[in-house]
């Protein structure tokens, strides 16, 4: 019997579920049109662009821009501040909602559960420029969180005022804002764990916390380290609306990110070529850090994303 082609089942394969293919058409149109079609317009880090000649008449630059940015009084800078806060997250932030789903599944009482889980989700709801503002209230010289710092010997003044204190601020309210929200797809994961697992261990005495380190864990494993993975390749990413919100001129020693400083040239100087190609390294180095943890967790756990 001759094989079908892989075009041949792949149309079989469509006729047999239309319905899905459906349900992915707007998804596949959003990343072609708003993800993929724009990429052309990346050729503009190696060009001196105006929008008077447009992408393709614009005279070409080569990679003097990237020179630039490298030999920028700001680049170390930038470097160091986006790599302290995003680790920063890593550590802390990226195994929070982890323990959350963990404690919120040993949880018995299902209404204290879902009062919980609702009040966990709110955060994540709620305005970035609403956060920001609340931070700032919080922060400021007769802030609430000021007066609980000057109980352990901080003498009273802005926070956000302070270098030391920006990226600690920045982290805590990031973990409080994402905390319930991250932690939906580990109560999913962990809700499709085998019940008979469990009977298993128990039948083998094992009290709670072994049946979470020995069945629970390894059951959410994948998930763990496929959002790892996706995590570590963000490690350069840090969204610029939340610290425009929250720096001023007095933090930009641990505050100015590349992200910020890819928006001050950008839109505010209009130096649309130099920002296209400190995004476009940006990018380039999220791409490196994406397949070094890729092939690092799949030489250590044997999961990985491909």
């Amino acid at each position: 019997m001759k094989k079908k082609s892989y075009a041949a089942r792949l149309r079989q394969n469509i006729k047999r579920h239309k319905g899905l293919y459906l349900m992915i058409l707007p998804v596949v149109a959003f990343y072609l049109v708003f993800c993929y079609y724009p990429m052309y317009g990346a050729q503009i880090a190696f060009r001196d662009y105006t929008p008077k000649l447009g992408v393709f008449h614009s005279p070409w630059a080569g990679l003097r821009h990237f020179r630039e940015f490298f030999d920028s009084v700001y680049f170390g800078r930038l470097i160091r501040n986006t790599i302290s806060i995003n680790l920063k997250n890593l550590i802390f932030g990226f195994p929070a909602p982890i323990l959350f789903a963990l404690l919120l599944n040993e949880v018995k009482g299902q209404k204290f559960k879902k009062v919980v889980q609702t009040v966990s989700y709110m955060p994540h709801f709620i305005s970035t420029v609403v956060i920001a503002g609340m931070i700032l209230q919080f922060t400021a010289t007769d802030g609430v969180l000021t007066w609980v710092m000057t109980l352990f010997g901080y003498p009273k003044q802005n926070m956000m005022l302070n270098p030391d204190f920006f990226q600690p601020v920045y982290v805590i309210s990031d973990i409080w804002q994402s905390l319930g929200w991250g932690s939906i797809i580990y109560i999913a994961a962990i809700s499709g764990i085998n019940a008979e697992l469990y009977e298993a261990a128990r039948m083998d005495g094992a009290g709670r916390f072994k049946q979470m380190w020995h069945v629970t864990l390894p059951g959410i494993l994948p998930t763990i380290i496929t959002m790892f993975i996706l995590r570590v390749g963000n490690m350069m990413n840090l969204g610029f609306e939340k610290i425009i919100l929250l720096y001023n001129s007095s933090v930009y020693e641990t505050a100015d990110v590349i992200s910020t400083y890819v928006y001050r040239k950008g839109l505010v100087d209009q130096s649309y070529s130099f920002s296209t190609a400190v995004g476009l390294f940006n990018s380039l180095i999220n791409l490196l850090l994406l397949f070094l943890a890729n092939k690092l967790c799949k030489r250590l756990t044997e999961h990985s994303l491909w």
